[in-house]
Order: structure tokens, then C-alpha cells, then sequence
């Protein structure tokens, strides 16, 4: 696997512990939760930093949004009981759809 992909699964990684840490950090009013938010995303923005190294910044960054909406949202539903409707869950699968499109069809995922 190429070195980026390592950078952008890490950074997909570390964000969505950040958004997750964000959740449970009742608005920044618990202490490590916060630390947690924190310390993520600077990790997250400095892996997508050494993505950019190999991507465009408008590809690196629908994927790695992409993927974290994912991520996240099934978080959301998994740990903290939050519904998910057909839209819903439609609107995700076409988020995947076009990281898959991008990854898949596309030639714009590399600097030229």
C-alpha cells in the first residue's frame, strides 16, 4: 500500500477518535475527552499535511471527509444510540460511492 494511503487511513483514524472524544466531551466541559479532541486533530491535520506530499488537496480532502462521515456516523449509531434513517443511510452510501469513483475511475488522485 502506498505510503499517502497509510498518511490518509491514519488521519481518517485520528479525526474520527477526535469527533468521537468530541461527543463525549459534553462540550468541552470534561477534561481528558477534550485533551483527546485536541491531540487527534493535530495529529489528523499533520498526517493529512504529509498526505499532501502525493494527493491534490481536493481529492485528500473528500476522501478524508468522506471517510470520516462514515465513520462517524456509524459510530453515532453504534455507541451512541443515534438513529439512522433510510435518507440517512442512502446519502452515506453515495458518500462511499464517490470516494470509490474517485479511487477507482479517476486520474485527478495524483499530483501530475
Amino acid at each position: 500500500m502506498p505510503i499517502h494511503y497509510i498518511y490518509l487511513i491514519l488521519a481518517v483514524t485520528a479525526e474520527t477518535i477526535g469527533t468521537t472524544a468530541l461527543q463525549a466531551s459534553a462540550q468541552f466541559t470534561r477534561f481528558w475527552p477534550s485533551v483527546l479532541v485536541v491531540v487527534a486533530y493535530a495529529l489528523a491535520f499533520y498526517l493529512l499535511s504529509l498526505t499532501l506530499r502525493y494527493m491534490p488537496v481536493g481529492i485528500m480532502y473528500a476522501m478524508w471527509s468522506g471517510l470520516g462521515i462514515v465513520l462517524i456516523a456509524l459510530i453515532g449509531w453504534l455507541v451512541f444510540a443515534q438513529k439512522l434513517d433510510l435518507p440517512a443511510i442512502i446519502g452515506i452510501a453515495l458518500i462511499l460511492a464517490g470516494i470509490l469513483v474517485i479511487q477507482l475511475l479517476s486520474d485527478a488522485g495524483h499530483h501530475s
